[in-house]
């Protein structure tokens, strides 16, 4: 998961993640979406990221014949496609998603941190203290 921040940080350090509302086109047409996507500037390669949960069809059909797009669904982005892809475009809800994930990701590790150093405290006491028997 740190690669998969240190990668997003990378994209917007260098301008080149937009977050848009969302990715809703009343036609599953090709011409369309590209035109949308001249409009934010896209560039030569841009990945998509949408929620599992807003995935529709016409979104599907309208990008998937486009030369140098690829669409993929924020539990699946990774850091290699971040970094292979000229221009990232996230919907809102694709973000706030891959937010909550990190943030889950960030509360297990700083648990687990805890946990070894209590468990590391308790066999210094154990050591400290005399033998009973």
């Amino acid at each position: 998961m740190g690669a998969l921040r240190s990668a997003i940080a990378a994209k917007i350090a260098d301008g080149k993640l937009t977050v848009v509302e969302s990715f809703e086109v009343s036609e599953a047409k090709t011409k369309l979406f590209r035109a949308a996507l001249d409009k934010l500037d896209a560039g030569k390669t841009t990945l998509l990221v949408e929620c599992s949960q807003k995935l529709s069809e016409n979104l599907y059909l309208g990008s998937r014949n486009l030369a140098g797009v690829e669409l993929v669904l924020s539990s699946e982005v990774h850091p290699y496609d971040l970094l292979r892809y000229e221009r990232a475009i996230f919907s809102k809800d694709a973000i706030e998603a891959l937010q909550q994930t990190l943030k889950k990701f960030v509360s297990k590790r700083s648990k687990a941190a805890t946990e070894a150093k209590q468990a590391a405290a308790r066999r210094r006491l154990r050591k400290c203290q005399p033998s009973t028997q």
